[in-house]
């Protein structure tokens, strides 16, 4: 493991002059490194060295900057092994699931070196004789890029790729609670080839680094992964200083099952994805509505599947969810399951957390939970599963839109008209039925409503890295 972390400034690894911050292993709640806190110095030196990076990579063809990517994507499937150990032992999830995070953030490094080579502009039809008109695709600027940690290095990697891809330069803060296998990321993308001051990487203080690098005037765009109310104070900032912003902020996914579902299949599926990252997913499943014919098989085979779950070290071959990445998390589920419960809910599996050392919790399930429990308006954010009954298709739907959150939802039926209707009718920015279909390189990821607004992956990740100038030329 690691002991001490540094900062990544201007094409060097450097040691931060801010406090000093302790590192934990949610497994054990043991101290597994430091990490030094940014000061307004070193961010001074990260701004300057973003505004000179950008000045050099906007002119390096779409074509050369592809290469880049691509050699960072063979080096972190080279060094997978070794990033994933390092995420396991920061944030708690799996080993397995760790390494399949390394390795996509590979295919994100893949899909943006291809795509930044089909930035195209266009040609407008002049209206007089001699005049060309056109739309010049340009980056847009040095990037100021907030990602969370509870995926600590895709979420990187997509604000890193689309803003190399695009052109611009990026000053990526990471999460404190999980900077190692950020560092091991960005060493990938160093070793690869990329200038000076294109990619740097900060850590320190999350609202003193957003409020200081959000105004510079050398920043001009926002990318930011987390919670919804800091999403809107760091939305509302960077409106005052006229930025550009890209906010995927919480979600609390509904998912519909209705009579003619594959049962199985959609248990096998949900509970999967429920558990997966110990439910600290911003898609992850939460409110389950299921249709009073399938209910009693869905959810006794939902319990059970839960009941199985082998809960312990992510660095253990046996474990199938690791602890929650952080004491904070433990205290949540306590308190908003007990919520529940005294408004009525039924615990039918789990709702304790296990042991007196580490983070971790009990898969859990819930039943009878009434419309005015937190759980059914706030996301909870854990390894906590809501059952619902439903009826009438008009009436889930309205149930599962109910919510200011509009990230993810999912859905299994065999009708193909039912199909059609729920993914009309969602208000979410993702839909997926019958399958899991979310969150891959080439697809758009992002929400509405309180769940924010833009993208990341697909050809729509790319295009809020742009900007576009006209050209009207005669002669």
């Amino acid at each position: 493991m690691y002991t001490t972390l540094d900062h990544y400034i201007d094409g060097q690894w450097v040691k931060p002059s801010g406090k000093t911050l302790e590192v934990y292993n949610p497994a054990n709640s043991k101290v597994i490194g430091e990490l030094g806190a940014a000061s307004k110095g070193d961010l001074d030196k990260a701004i300057a060295a973003a505004d000179k990076g950008f000045k050099a990579w906007r002119k390096v063809s779409a074509f050369e900057r592809g290469k880049i990517l691509r050699k960072a994507g063979e080096l972190m499937r080279a060094r997978a092994d070794e990033i994933a150990k390092v995420l396991t032992q920061e944030q708690g999830k799996v080993l397995a699931e760790a390494k399949i995070e390394v390795l996509m953030g590979a295919d994100i490094f893949d899909w943006f070196a291809s795509e930044g080579q089909r930035a195209y502009g266009r040609i407008i039809p002049a209206r007089a004789d001699g005049v060309r008109n056109m739309v010049i695709m340009e980056p847009v600027g040095p990037v100021a890029g907030f990602s969370p940690w509870n995926f600590p290095v895709t979420q990187a990697v997509r604000k890193i790729a689309a803003s190399l891809a695009a052109g611009c330069s990026i000053i990526i803060k990471c999460p404190e609670e999980t900077p190692g296998s950020p560092i091991g990321l960005v060493k990938c993308v160093h070793d690869a080839g990329v200038p000076p001051g294109v990619v740097n990487l900060v850590y320190g203080v999350p609202a003193e680094i957003s409020e200081y690098l959000i105004p510079s005037p050398v920043i001009r765009k926002i990318s930011f992964t987390g919670s919804v109310p800091v999403g809107k104070h760091l939305a509302a900032l960077a409106a005052t200083h006229m930025k550009r912003a890209t906010m995927e902020l919480g979600g609390h996914a509904p998912v519909l099952v209705f009579d003619d579902a594959d049962v199985d299949s959609a248990t096998k599926i949900m509970a999967g994805s429920k558990f997966r990252n110990a439910g600290q997913v911003c898609i992850s499943p939460t409110r389950f509505f299921v249709h009073e014919k399938v209910y009693d098989k869905f959810v006794g085979d939902f319990i059970a599947a839960a009941k199985n779950l082998k809960v312990g070290d992510g660095l253990d071959p046996a474990s199938n969810m690791g602890p929650l990445a952080n004491p904070r998390r433990v205290n949540a589920m306590e308190t908003i399951i007990a919520d529940a419960q005294e408004k009525g809910a039924k615990v039918q599996t789990g709702g304790k957390r296990i042991g007196n050392q580490g983070n971790f919790f009990e898969p859990t399930v819930l039943t009878d939970v009434p419309e005015t429990a937190r759980i059914m308006n706030d996301e909870p954010f854990g390894p906590v599963a809501v059952m619902l009954r439903f009826k009438d298709t008009d009436e889930v739907l309205s149930r599962a839109n109910k919510l200011p959150f509009g990230l993810a939802s999912y859905a299994f039926t065999k009708n193909a008209t039912t199909a059609t209707k729920v993914a009309d009718a969602l208000d979410s920015g993702m839909v997926t039925i019958n399958h899991l279909g979310l969150a891959l390189p080439e697809t758009p990821f992002g929400g509405i409503k309180d769940s924010g607004y833009g993208h990341e992956g697909g050809i729509e990740g790319l295009q809020v890295y742009l900007q576009a100038k006209f050209v009207s030329h005669m002669g």
